[in-house]
C-alpha cells in the first residue's frame, strides 16, 4: 500500500515501541524508553533460534529476525489480552481508596479474547512480511516442553513484574540453550556493595504500577541468575559508578555538609550463559 496509507493505519493503533516498518514509516511508540536494550548490548542472532518473552509489539523479535535469526518466537499474554484502559481505571480507584488491587481480575474482568494489545504486533508482522511466530501463552504457566528450547532467550522488561523472580528465571534457564539476556529495572543503594538486595513494591510505588513487584540491585540479578542454574553471568549494564573521592570531598567542602546520596534507579542488563 502507499506509504502515507501505511503510516495512517499504523497511527490508528496504540504502540509501546517505535518500530521502523520501512519506506519511511515508523510506529509512534508510547514509551520514552523504547529501546532499553541497544543492539550493541545484545548477543549475535545470525543463524540462532530466538525466544522473545513478553514481546508486546515485537520490537526485539523483528530486530532478531532482521539480524539473521533462523527462527524467532514472540511470546506474550498479558500485554496482548489486557484491556489497559479498564484496568487503569480500576487501579485509580484503588489508589483513591488506599486499597491494593485484586490481580486475579486481569484474566477475568480485564481480559479481552480479541487480543487488543496484539493488533500492533500483527500489523507490523504483516507490513514487514515477517516470519516471526506469535505464541499466546503465559510464560509462568505454559508447558515448557511444548515450547521447546532456544539458543537465545530475551527476557527484557519482565523480571520486575514477576511475583516469584527466582522461579521465573528457573523457567528461563529451562528453555535456554546458550544465553539469556535479562533486562530489568534495578536499584543501587549508595555505600552498599557485595550484598544481594531486592526492594519489594507491593503498593504501586514503583512508577505508579501495581504490577511492579521487585527491584533488585545488580548483585541480586547475578545471584538470581546463578541460583536459577546459569553457569556464568556477565554484566552488560550496571549502575553508574560513585564519583571520585576527590569530587565528593570538594562537594562537602563547598556545601559544608555530608549529604546522603539517593537510591539510584536504572536499567540493569546481564547476559546469563548456560
Amino acid at each position: 500500500m502507499p506509504d502515507a496509507e501505511l503510516q495512517a493505519q499504523a497511527d490508528s493503533l496504540s504502540w509501546f515501541h517505535s518500530i521502523d516498518l520501512g519506506h519511511g514509516v515508523t510506529t509512534k511508540g508510547l514509551s520514552d524508553q523504547q529501546a532499553t536494550v541497544t543492539t550493541g548490548q545484545l548477543p549475535g542472532f545470525s543463524g540462532k533460534t530466538v525466544l522473545d518473552i513478553g514481546a508486546w509489539d515485537g520490537y526485539y523479535s523483528f530486530l532478531a529476525e532482521r539480524r539473521g535469526a533462523a527462527r524467532v518466537v514472540a511470546l506474550d499474554h498479558y500485554a496482548w489480552g489486557i484491556d489497559f484502559g479498564a484496568r487503569e481505571a480500576y487501579w485509580n480507584e484503588c489508589r483513591q481508596n488506599g486499597t491494593l488491587p485484586d490481580h486475579a481480575l486481569d484474566t477475568t474482568d480485564f481480559w479481552r479474547p480479541d487480543l487488543p494489545g496484539r493488533r500492533g504486533f500483527d500489523f507490523a508482522r504483516a507490513a514487514l512480511a515477517s516470519n516471526v511466530e506469535p505464541v499466546l501463552a503465559d510464560f509462568t504457566t505454559v508447558d515448557l516442553d511444548s515450547l521447546g528450547s532456544f539458543d537465545v532467550v530475551l527476557y527484557l522488561g519482565v523480571l520486575y513484574h514477576m511475583k516469584e523472580p527466582l522461579t521465573c528465571l528457573e523457567r528461563v534457564r529451562a528453555v535456554t540453550r546458550e544465553v539469556a539476556v535479562i533486562e530489568t529495572v534495578a536499584l543501587r543503594v549508595p555505600g552498599v556493595t557485595g550484598q544481594s538486595l531486592l526492594k519489594f513494591h507491593p503498593g504501586g510505588d514503583l512508577n505508579r504500577d501495581f504490577g511492579n513487584w521487585y527491584q533488585p540491585n545488580i548483585e541480586a540479578v547475578q545471584a538470581l541468575a546463578r541460583a536459577a542454574g546459569f553457569s556464568r553471568v556477565e554484566i552488560v549494564q550496571g549502575p553508574a559508578p560513585d564519583p571520585p573521592r576527590t569530587v565528593r570531598s570538594a562537594l562537602r567542602r563547598r556545601f559544608g555538609t555530608r549529604r546522603e546520596q539517593p537510591i539510584q534507579e536504572y536499567r540493569a542488563i546481564v547476559h546469563a550463559f548456560v
